[in-house]
């Protein structure tokens, strides 16, 4: 069980949690470890706290000379890697002492290539938000129903990067990470290429608590909740589908041929459905093909938003008027 795992970590403008961070990692009960950490470009006391650190025989530090986003930061850290294991950090949250030891606990034990897990949702000081991250965006359900499957990271992302432990022979398929959506960061498509390649496990049980304290990268917060619109949200909706899409069809070979055939159908569907402002009769196969794995509520809800928004549009002011009765809006 005591296998080398590198942690990565990318740092850009983090000093008010890092040092905390860094040492719960260095503080945990399976010390085999590498933390590889990369700042990038940070313009705050993030460097000096990192020099606090290169004596240390467990950590190498990278500074970036020029700014490269946190996606290319975590794409030179993978490039970083020599164990067989590896895991990613982010800079602002705090690992329980037995994180990476149940990780990896789990991953041999169990004959796995990939282990993520839940989070438990904190504020700043560390007090407890949510108790469950994956139950906070609705994801415990489906992660349960459609582990190691191929729809597990298919259609949108169920695991943070922060509770990934992963085994190195898939970066071969994983980078170049690609960078033409946004919306396809490197959690998503590292865990969609594992799942797609090889045996996924989760770990119910939280080991990171979760900080969430307005600046974060990637956190609880639903975009469209905030929107007034159903324009709005059916269009974000789209633009969300054809930068998914339009990735995976420029990286066929990560993919299964039926699947290589679904991505170019789904890219041409959320495409034309950008030109239908009030009801669609076309590529309802090819919705149904995407989501019909999904729950039957959350199943129609997306079809009368992408499918028939004259209708959505009608149900989406009748609940904004209701939340704003109950105050809530």
């Amino acid at each position: 069980m005591n296998e080398k795992v590198d942690v990565l970590m990318a740092t850009y403008n983090g000093e008010k949690y890092l040092k905390e961070q860094i040492d719960s990692i260095l503080n945990q009960t399976y010390q085999n470890i590498h933390l590889i950490i990369s700042d990038d470009c940070s313009t705050d006391g993030t460097r000096n706290i990192l020099k606090e650190y290169e004596e240390n025989e467990k950590i190498t530090v990278f500074y970036q000379e020029n700014n490269q986003g946190y996606v290319k930061n975590f794409e030179f850290l993978l490039n970083q890697v020599i164990s067989e294991l590896y895991m990613f950090a982010d800079q602002d949250d705090f690992w329980l002492p037995e994180k990476i030891e149940k990780s990896v606990e789990k991953l041999q034990s169990e004959k796995l290539d990939l282990v993520f897990g839940d989070l438990e949702v904190v504020d700043e000081n560390l007090k407890t938000l949510y108790p469950s991250f994956s139950k906070l965006m609705l994801l415990d359900r489906k992660i349960k129903r459609e582990l190691n499957t191929d729809k597990l990271q298919y259609l949108y992302n169920c695991m943070t990067g922060c509770t990934i432990l992963s085994k190195k022979k898939f970066l071969d398929k994983i980078l170049p990470l690609p960078t033409n959506s946004k919306y396809v960061i490197h959690d998503y498509w590292l865990g969609l290429v594992v799942s797609l390649n090889g045996k996924v496990g989760y770990l119910e049980t939280p080991y990171i608590k979760y900080r969430q304290h307005g600046n974060n990268q990637v956190g609880t917060d639903k975009i469209s909740h905030k929107f007034k619109k159903l324009e709005q949200v059916r269009n974000l909706f789209i633009d969300v589908k054809l930068g998914v899409f339009e990735t995976y069809v420029q990286n066929p070979d990560v993919f299964p041929e039926y699947l290589q055939i679904l991505n170019k159908k789904a890219f041409d569907y959320f495409k034309m459905l950008q030109t239908k402002k009030h009801f669609n009769f076309k590529g309802w196969s090819v919705f149904y093909n995407l989501y019909k794995t999904e729950t039957l509520l959350y199943f129609v809800e997306n079809f009368v938003i992408l499918n028939m928004p004259f209708f959505a549009k009608i149900a989406f002011h009748i609940r904004l008027f209701i939340l704003k009765l109950l105050g809530k809006r």
